[in-house]
């Protein structure tokens, strides 16, 4: 639950549906000390075939302790998994324009990046690194992290052909993410799905999971 203008806003997702809704009420309680309530990991994932570890990384993230997951997700990246594997609830571009009806609604995007103390992008594709580096914000997952608090941890985790990777583009691309603070977790050598050997395998989901825990921790315990 947030609070936003002397409304309370809570986004509710079930995991036997990709959809999520809004319910706003008037004057609710809300926890202020965020040591009391759980820590809120938004995931965001685009369209690459390491989409296909959505359900495992996010069973791995929801066994630590006191957390909540919600995720977002590209059009594209919806290729690559069923939502029904998926232990929470999926967000996409139709739920941003679903929820919106009037200038007093609450907007998803603005809403998503006040509820979330991390956001981690697993994969994070050749496209979208493009569009983020370039400030480009047409979809649910890019105006969330265009709106992006930089006093959050923001971490990603690029995945692409080896080729692909290889572009002198995509090492200038990925320089300008960090120059943001956002935090690379670095692709991986292997034999990709495609059949090519090299760079441009995600992280392992475990990899991805202490990396979370280490900036989660120590995020919280700071609060």
């Amino acid at each position: 639950m947030e609070k936003s203008d002397g409304v309370d806003v809570t986004i509710v997702c079930s995991s036997q549906s990709p959809a999520c809704t809004l319910e706003v009420t008037e004057g609710a309680a809300v926890l202020s000390d965020a040591s009391q309530r759980p820590y809120h990991i938004l995931v965001g994932v685009t369209g690459s075939v390491a989409s296909l570890k959505l359900p495992h990384l996010v069973t791995s993230l929801l066994d630590i302790p006191r957390v909540e997951v919600k995720v977002i997700t590209t059009e594209k990246a919806k290729h690559f998994y069923d939502t029904k594997d998926v232990s929470v609830g999926v967000l996409s571009d139709g739920d941003e324009w679903k929820m919106w009806k009037s200038r007093s609604d609450p907007v998803l995007h603005i809403e998503l990046r006040r509820w979330a103390d991390l956001m981690v992008i697993a994969p994070l594709d050749a496209n979208t690194m493009g569009k983020i580096a370039n400030g480009i914000c047409d979809n649910l997952l890019t105006c969330v992290v265009r709106a992006w608090d930089l006093g959050k941890p923001l971490l990603f985790c690029p995945a692409m052909n080896t080729a692909m990777w290889k572009h002198p583009i995509t090492e200038k691309q990925t320089a300008i993410l960090k120059s943001f603070g956002y935090i690379e977790i670095p692709c991986i050598s292997k034999k990709l799905v495609c059949g090519d050997k090299g760079l441009g395998a995600m992280a392992e989901v475990s990899t991805i999971v202490e990396k979370v825990k280490e900036y989660a921790f120590y995020e919280h315990s700071s609060s």
